[in-house]
């Protein structure tokens, strides 16, 4: 029985939002599962996908927290 766990930012994908949408979050969960099937014939049934959101404060990237990245890099493009 496979698991898959799919993290992502809580971050809106669109204005006006701040987390993936439930239909963003069922559109992952069909994709991962189907991606199973196809590729390790995992039935549907079988298979546990889990989405964990993370907020913006608990995640990094090139070094720094991510608003510090991206104000740096922000200012790097002016």
């Amino acid at each position: 029985m496979p698991i898959v766990t799919i993290q992502v930012t809580r971050e809106g994908n669109k204005p006006g939002t701040s987390a993936v949408t439930p239909e963003e979050k069922a559109q992952l969960i069909k994709g991962a599962s189907e991606l199973l099937l196809n590729v390790l014939n995992k039935p549907l049934e079988a298979t546990f996908v889990v989405i964990q959101e993370v907020e913006t404060e608990n995640w990094g990237w090139g070094g720094l927290p991510v608003e510090a990245y991206r104000r740096q890099k922000a200012k790097k493009s002016d």
